[in-house]
């Protein structure tokens, strides 16, 4: 990437200048240092081991100057200490960017001009790429962003599951099943912290809702979480070696997640040998000794004055009068420590960059990776527009921008092209494009005045019957006069949509969407929906409509990268990473109709469906769904052949097959692995993906794909020994395209001998 230089101890309110200034003092202090041989400090040089340089900075910390270093003192940033030019430790939102700069003790924008940056897909679109390549790449290019602009550490990658699809911040995380989760995250946190930046995964665990989230006790039986809802964040940490971890705001049995001495001191720190920091969700801490015993390492966004957080003055009187231990308290700041050590904040750092053409570049081909094609009736797409001269591009969605939306995942993004910009720019001249707006989205009027984690609520303003009906008319006229229709419709951050701090009530488009959409699709049979979404929604028109493309939010270069795939120059070749239900009452945290199981009864919600999460519960029930877990259609065709398997002692096995691009363009197909147990002696869902590859390749095109299955892929969590057991015996293997469509299958003999 780009040469080096060192960040000094950042002051949020500094403009650019002044921090190049620091850093150029702080170079020249580190320089000093150097020359001063022997007088030099163990924890300045770094020819010492990290650790001894952690030790040798601790002895020399007051208790004053300790706890300063595990508490915030300011919005984003917590530490410092002058006496020793030991730096802030600043944090910032993400994981689709970085967040624009908000004022040291306050949510509102500072008002800057340098903090524009990229904005990339969210966690859903990455996860339907089903590219971990591509995925770290988002990684690297959103550290060198953070890094350009005095970041020690990004807050994300959010790796909790999908169980509802009302939840309004599924947009954000890597859909419903724990392997495709995994994979998404350890790429993400590997190419983040491949560029100095520290990945804090989150939220820490079982936070699945975004309604009642500061106060649900969840309950769910132990195989359940070990085996869906813990695998994400447990790969981020021991294979993608994450460094921080975000505790989430609700509580788990009985204690909240911040302090929560199960999850973070027995399985985190204990079972996984996490040697980073736990932070707060900003104010996810409620009580100073539940934070100092039960594996809390830094607080954030407490409401009080910065002194009064529970880990601060309240932790230090309680450390002095012998109430708690002290080493607890070296603990923690030892870990804060590795997070400026690692992240480079006391040797320097390469400086960043932001908004490249590197990076957009990047945000460009996530994009249209994450385009996935659900329908293709006739061929219609894609569009050619020598020979479709009039089209019709129709939908609120087609001109709005998502990307400083959705509160944590906003970003002040330094462009952002647009569904119609982007059709505009490729289609034009050679066709006339006709925009009608056709409905228009609710718009939030926030008031100032916001929460712990900086939500704000507000008034939503929604269009007049009459405005809407309107709308309507004239989208339906416009529809009537083009050769082809593109309707950009679907979901947006506001509360009922895609929203942090709230959930939808329904699958339902908003807006009257749904109505028009069957108008449109009337009035002209060359109707192509694109939807612009962040999770899954019903679809009553479906049947009317010969073409319809999941386009999720697209970051920077969203319309560019819709337009490519609608005109042919990239082949659509995303996957879906969650079931689309039929119907809400299929999903399984709804199937019953019971508070019980969501949104909560009497402050508890019980994940009564155990292991059926996704298309497990499709599976098992024998539910037909919208559209499957794994799905997605191309311009082209593959076929799939000679599927040979190789097994290896203690459950490790490598899944052969042939890949054949048999249609007439370019294409990738992704192939997908599902492992069944014959008999098992305990219960199993029906089948779990456990592997998949990502295949490009020319017309005509064939090529031979190795997945590796390990001894996780066979194995259940055994609550009886405390740990994963791979059971021996035979195991049907599928491969194929989805959940639903696997069309090679063996079985495998699994021993559990090394």
């Amino acid at each position: 990437m780009r040469a080096a230089s060192a960040l000094p101890p950042i002051r949020a309110a500094l403009p650019a200048a002044a921090r190049a200034l620091g850093a150029a003092l702080a170079l020249a202090a580190c320089a000093r240092a150097a020359a001063a041989g022997s007088d030099r400090p163990p924890w300045l040089d770094p020819g010492q081991p990290a650790e001894a340089r952690i030790d040798d900075l601790l002895g020399r910390l007051t208790p004053e100057e300790k706890i300063r270093l595990i508490h915030g003192v300011s919005k984003f940033s917590a530490g410092g200490v002058e006496r020793l030019g030991v730096p802030r430790l600043w944090t910032d939102d993400g994981p689709q960017g970085v967040r624009e700069e908000v004022g040291p003790d306050t949510w509102e924008p500072a008002g800057r001009t340098d903090d524009y940056a990229t904005a990339f897909p969210p966690g859903l679109a990455l996860a339907a790429t089903w590219d971990p390549d591509v995925v770290a790449a988002c990684g690297r290019a959103i550290g060198e962003e953070a890094r350009a602009r005095g970041k020690h550490v990004l807050l994300g990658p959010g790796c909790n599951l999908m169980r509802t699809p009302l939840c309004g911040r599924n947009y954000d995380y890597y859909g419903e099943d724990p392997w495709l989760a995994s994979r998404m995250a350890v790429a993400y946190v590997r190419g983040l912290q491949g560029e100095q930046v520290a990945a804090c995964v989150k939220h820490f665990a079982a936070n699945n809702q975004e309604v009642q989230r500061g106060t649900v006790d969840v309950e769910l039986d132990e195989r359940a979480l070990r085996e869906l809802y813990l695998p994400a964040f447990e790969a981020a940490v021991r294979e993608g070696g994450a460094l921080a971890v975000m505790g989430a705001y609700n509580r788990f049995r009985g204690q909240y997640c911040c302090e929560n001495d199960f999850l973070l001191n027995r399985v985190l720190k204990g079972e996984w040998g996490f040697t980073g920091a736990v932070i707060s969700d900003w104010g996810g801490a409620h009580d100073t000794r539940g934070a100092a015993l039960n594996g809390l390492d830094l607080e954030m966004g407490t409401r009080q004055p910065y002194d009064e957080y529970f880990l601060g003055r309240p932790y230090l009187e309680a450390l002095r009068r012998g109430e708690l231990p002290a080493a607890s308290l070296d603990d923690k700041v030892r870990r804060v420590l590795r997070l400026l050590y690692a992240t480079g904040a006391i040797d320097g750092r390469r400086p960043g960059a932001s908004n490249t053409p590197e990076h957009r570049a990047v945000a460009r081909q996530a994009a249209e990776e994450a385009i996935v094609l659900l329908k293709n009736d006739g061929g219609l797409l894609p569009l050619d527009p020598a020979k479709h001269r009039t089209i019709a591009v129709i939908g609120d969605n087609a001109v709005l921008t998502f990307a400083a939306g959705g509160y944590s995942a906003g970003v002040k993004a330094f462009r952002e092209v647009t569904a119609l910009q982007g059709i505009t720019d490729r289609a034009a001249p050679a066709a006339d494009i006709r925009f009608s707006r056709g409905y228009a989205q609710t718009v939030l009027l926030r008031e100032r005045a916001r929460d712990a984690a900086g939500i704000g609520r507000g008034t939503l303003v929604t269009a007049a019957p009459a405005e809407l009906a309107a709308l309507a008319d004239r989208a339906v006229a416009a529809a009537q006069r083009a050769e082809v229709v593109i309707f950009v419709g679907g979901l947006a951050h506001v509360p009922g949509g895609d929203d942090e701090g709230a959930d939808r009530r329904d699958l339902a488009l908003p807006a009257g969407q749904d109505a028009l959409i069957a108008r449109i699709a009337a009035a002209n049979p060359r109707t192509i929906v694109v939807l612009i979404a962040g999770s899954p929604v019903a679809m009553p028109w479906l049947g009317r409509v010969p073409a319809l493309l999941q386009a999720w939010y697209g970051g920077s270069e969203a319309g560019r990268a819709l337009a490519a795939v609608l005109f042919g120059d990239v082949p659509p070749s995303g996957r879906l990473p969650c079931t689309f239900p039929a119907r809400l009452a299929d999903s399984p945290a709804h199937a019953a109709g019971l508070a019980r199981q969501y949104p909560g009864e009497n402050g508890t919600v019980h994940y009564d469906e155990g292991l059926l999460v996704g298309y497990r519960w499709f599976d098992a029930r024998r539910i037909e769904p919208l559209f499957p877990f794994g799905f997605g259609l191309g311009y082209t065709t593959f076929a799939l052949a000679d599927l040979r398997l190789a097994g290896g002692p203690g459950g490790n096995a490598v899944v052969e097959c042939a890949v054949t691009n048999t249609g007439p363009r370019a294409g990738a197909e992704v192939v997908q692995v599902y492992v069944h147990a014959v008999r098992s002696a305990v219960f199993r869902p029906e089948r779990e993906l456990k592997g998949f590859a990502r295949v490009s390749l020319e017309p005509g095109g064939t090529r031979r794909v190795a997945i590796p299955l390990g001894p996780r892929a066979f194995s259940t969590y055994s609550v009886e020994r405390r740990g994963w057991v791979c059971e021996p015996g035979d195991y049907v293997i599928s491969v194929g395209r989805s959940s639903r469509d696997r069309p090679l299958e063996a079985t495998i003999a699994v021993s559990d001998k090394p």
